[in-house]
């Protein structure tokens, strides 16, 4: 498939992803009336439908399929360019510690009996602290730069993490220890506009740079000694990766909790239509991870009586589906 003809197919599936999301749920919606009242936010149309639909649609689902879109597209590009960046396919986009910097703020902020935006905001600064601290460590050691950083974030996300249980360790066991263990399993329910706008910044602008340089990480995947020999600064060009895969993370974890493989597994689904060429993978990498999480999100919200943790169903997808491309591929990777 030429990437074109990819890109192509893959907007046509999010849109059409996106629009039966709308409708799915508890209480499903048809899919023309659902085309009806997104349409009429721009446009005259008539209002013969229900206006429960405009509450259940613009108040209630909408902002969690934004998100859904938004998170997904974050989380595959991050892990695309990281493994681009480190030139190593088993990376993820919290080999930094973004994922347990989130963790551990978002327990803290729960144990203050914060509220949901102070939850988000204590987990998106926490996210980018831990990543801070990853990086100023791997300056201080000496050797290969990539090496470093992936060891100093192998060792900031273990303190991080001991620290988080340590949080749930003294947490209340009534109230605090299921709020946290809840958020750690990852959901996009009860989420607002005021959330999303809060996260949304980050997310677009760190995507927005990442598509633009996307040409550059071909450069830095030959290696240091190829791409300092064509002339491309490897220092500042590694930071500036390492800043915008670090915000779509941080964001995309603060609003959504921990929620793994997806950085994992779809950079490799995308390799597998548009080959390694990071022009056309990370644009179909974004449009994968979107549509992805849309589904699952989807599946999270009907599959049960009670609305299942978004982090579990991407494990129990993801984690097979990768042993599958292990196999699949094993004489490439070999």
């Amino acid at each position: 498939m030429s990437p074109r003809s990819a890109i192509s197919a893959l907007l046509v599936t999010l849109v059409a992803t996106f629009v039966l999301s709308v409708g799915v749920g508890r209480y499903p919606i048809p899919v023309d009336k659902v085309i009806e009242v997104l349409a009429s936010q721009v446009l005259p149309i008539k209002h013969t439908w229900p206006s429960t639909f405009d509450t259940v649609i613009l108040q209630i689902r909408l902002p969690r399929i934004l998100a859904a879109v938004l998170v997904g597209a974050s989380l595959s590009i991050a892990g695309a360019a990281f493994q681009g960046l480190f030139r190593n396919p088993l990376v993820s986009p919290d080999i930094l510690g973004v994922s347990s910097g989130a963790g551990l703020g978002a327990a803290l902020a729960i144990l203050l009996y914060a509220n949901m935006f102070m939850i988000q905001f204590s987990a998106f600064a926490l996210a980018l602290v831990a990543v801070g601290v990853t990086y100023g460590m791997s300056k201080l050691v000496r050797g290969n730069p990539t090496l470093s950083l992936i060891l100093s974030g192998i060792a900031i996300g273990s303190l991080f993490s001991a620290l988080l249980s340590l949080a749930k360790y003294v947490a209340d066991p009534l109230n605090q220890l299921p709020a946290i263990t809840y958020w750690l399993m990852g959901s996009l329910a009860s989420l607002s506009y005021s959330q999303l706008e809060f996260a949304s910044i980050p997310m677009i602008s760190g995507l927005v740079i990442l598509i633009l340089i996307r040409w550059r990480l071909n450069v830095v995947a030959m290696g240091e000694e190829e791409a300092m020999a064509l002339g491309v600064n490897t220092n500042r060009l590694r930071l500036l990766i390492t800043i915008c895969c670090s915000m779509v993370t941080a964001a995309a974890v603060s609003i959504s909790g921990t929620i793994g493989w997806v950085g994992l597994v779809i950079p490799h689904i995308g390799r597998m239509l548009v080959g390694p060429d990071h022009k056309k993978l990370l644009p179909v990498t974004v449009l994968l991870g979107a549509s992805y999480l849309l589904v699952i999100d989807d599946l999270a919200r009907v599959m049960a009586e009670v609305e299942i943790p978004i982090g579990i169903l991407t494990a129990i997808v993801g984690a097979p589906f990768f042993i599958y491309l292990l196999y699949k591929r094993r004489e490439v990777w070999a």
